[in-house]
Parts: C-alpha cells; sequence; structure tokens
C-alpha cells in the first residue's frame, strides 16, 4: 500500500474507487457524487477484503482477496471539492491522523479488461482494521451489494 500524499503537499488529482454506500443507486452516491462526476465505471480492488460496519462498509488490505465497486473520475473543476466532501464523510483528516476512520490511500484497482489504474480508496485506518480482523463480520464475495 502506498499513499501518494506527504504532509503539506496537496494530493494528486486521480479517480476515486468506491465499494459503498458512495456507489450508484446508493444513497451517498445520490448526495454527494450525483452531477459531479465525469465517468462511473466497474472495477475490482485487489488485495482487500470488505467488512460489514454499521450501515456502511470497510475495506481492509489484505492479499489474494478483491472488493468489488466503481471507479469514480470527476467532472473538470468538480474535483477539488469533491475531494474534500469525501474526505469529510469518510472521517479522514490526513494522512496518519489517529483520529481517522478511514485512511485515503492511493492504489492500484482493475477495470472489467484488468487494466489498471490508479485511484484513491478509503480503507479502514490502522485501529479499525485490527478490530474488523479480529472480530468484523466480513463480505464474502467483497461485494457491498451482495451482502
Amino acid at each position: 500500500m502506498t499513499s501518494a500524499v506527504r504532509p503539506g503537499e496537496p494530493p494528486a488529482p486521480l479517480p476515486f474507487f468506491v465499494y459503498g454506500t458512495l456507489r450508484p443507486g446508493e444513497a451517498n452516491h445520490a448526495l454527494f457524487l450525483r452531477g459531479r462526476t465525469a465517468s462511473e465505471e466497474p472495477a475490482r480492488l485487489p488485495d482487500a477484503a470488505l467488512y460489514d460496519g454499521p450501515g456502511y462498509p470497510y475495506a481492509v488490505h489484505r492479499p489474494g482477496s478483491a472488493v468489488v465497486g466503481e471507479l469514480i473520475t470527476p467532472a473538470p473543476g468538480a474535483y477539488p471539492g469533491l475531494l474534500a466532501v469525501l474526505d469529510r464523510l469518510e472521517e479522514y483528516g490526513g494522512p496518519g491522523r489517529p483520529g481517522n476512520l478511514y485512511d485515503r490511500i492511493a492504489r492500484e484497482v482493475l477495470r472489467p479488461g484488468g487494466t489498471p489504474v490508479r485511484a484513491w480508496v478509503y480503507l479502514a485506518s490502522p485501529l479499525v482494521a485490527r478490530d474488523l480482523r479480529a472480530s468484523g463480520a466480513e463480505i464474502r464475495g467483497g461485494d457491498w451489494f451482495r451482502r
């Protein structure tokens, strides 16, 4: 796992990989993404497992598993505002912050044909991930829609 952000540096304008309530058809997609995207396409996040949270999922790094979702490319001019809104929604305060619920990480995701693309992914923060691995409810197959 790598992050393309260093403290004080603006984040690279990458697309977003979404896997839960931000997917098309879900409530947060309508609230935060509708009208702000240039494209939305199916994708998979390799080396990650999906866990059920209280009404929303968490992706956790795990080699050999995959999470199903969508690759969201922001509309022209929408990136800075969308990044700020999603960071707040995901309770991400910056790299390595102890209060983060999720961490925003730059990861390779795969389009349906297998083409890799680098994207922002919100993964469970280390403390949350530890608790999920110990006692969380994994969503087999990594698809929030099929839970």
